[in-house]
């Protein structure tokens, strides 16, 4: 688990496709402080494990189910990426779930100032924007923002200049892709909500049974 807490921007220092699957290699500094192989860690948003590494940088397998969900296929070597180390479980709680399998992606549809802060308008499909409420989590390249707006196929986040500057969305120009994670816990609720889930569906029998009502 993730908490969308960036800890660094690292590089891309190459990357090999094959029919199958590709391997990712990236530099960095912060994250490799205490890595070990088989350890996760969220490359713009999308978990990755650990298969190699040296003093300056980490090696990741890259499914072609990874490729055709995210952004990472277009990543070239040089590309800045956003990095999360997995959440330890003594650690604090900074941003909000993020499990870095992420639900797809958006496009930026526009950037505009507002004084110190910078909007970043977003535009997804249907199946992403139905998890989408106005001052709600959503995880934009593995960052925790808040939602400062919706409209039917697009919304809006206003970035602080920490957030611009400590992270890759600064860097983001309109048109680029971006990689998206709804908030799990709506996912959830949706899934025990539907009366045919396996867990049976919440009804007013059930909350009456346990007392709810």
């Amino acid at each position: 688990m993730f908490t969308g807490i960036i800890e660094e921007v690292g590089s891309v220092v190459s990357i090999q496709r094959s029919s199958s699957k590709s391997f990712i290699r990236i530099s960095a500094r912060k994250v490799l402080e205490d890595v070990h192989l088989g350890d996760s860690i969220a490359v713009n948003g999308v978990c990755l494990t650990v298969t190699d590494f040296d003093a300056a940088s980490f090696q990741a397998d890259v499914m072609n189910e990874t490729l055709s969900r995210s952004s990472l296929g277009s990543l070239r070597s040089g590309s800045p990426v956003n990095l999360e180390r997995a959440m330890a479980a003594g650690g604090r709680f900074g941003g909000h779930i993020v499990s870095g399998h992420i639900d797809g992606t958006g496009t930026i549809s526009d950037i505009k100032n507002d004084g110190i802060a910078v909007w970043y308008t977003v535009s997804a499909k249907p199946e992403i924007m139905r998890y989408i409420v106005e001052k709600g989590s959503v995880a934009i390249d593995g960052i925790s923002l808040t939602v400062a707006k919706v409209a039917a196929d697009s919304f809006s986040v206003s970035i602080i200049p920490h957030t611009a500057s400590q992270t890759v969305l600064g860097t983001k120009k309109v048109g680029d892709i971006v990689n998206l994670e709804n908030d799990i816990i709506a996912k959830y609720v949706e899934k025990l909500m539907k009366p045919d889930s396996q867990a049976g569906g919440v009804s007013m029998e059930l909350l009456a049974k346990n007392g709810f009502i």
